[in-house]
């Protein structure tokens, strides 16, 4: 499934204690879009549909629904700086046709 990755983790964590939603795990989506690129979905979520797929990465509890475990197979979900002070999540994707392996110092796929 999803790797949370350690940075990844804390701001997960750091946003939930800032809105008051400590506990809460994070829904992560994907679809294809018309072009065949994958467009993801990340937020705090207060229910668990029954067919989620619930798990933990890095202390964070994640649910995916079943419609997008395929597109979400072996990617893992990152907090990068990606220019000076500008902080993001980005999905780093094997299974997006735009995914781009990173290179050691940077990083290449979509941005949260």
């Amino acid at each position: 499934m999803i790797t949370v990755t350690p940075k990844a983790a804390e701001q997960i964590k750091q946003s939930a204690k800032q809105n008051q939603m400590e506990g809460m795990p994070i829904r992560i989506a994907a679809k294809r879009d018309d072009a065949g690129s994958i467009q993801y979905a990340m937020g705090f979520a207060d229910q668990q549909d029954e067919n989620d797929i619930s798990y933990t990465s890095e202390g964070v509890t994640v649910m995916v629904p079943p419609d997008s475990v395929e597109l979400l197979q072996g990617a893992t979900l990152d907090f990068v700086e990606l220019e000076s002070g500008e902080f993001n999540f980005i999905f780093l994707n094997p299974n997006d046709p735009e995914y781009v392996p990173p290179q050691e110092g940077s990083g290449s796929s979509h941005y949260f």
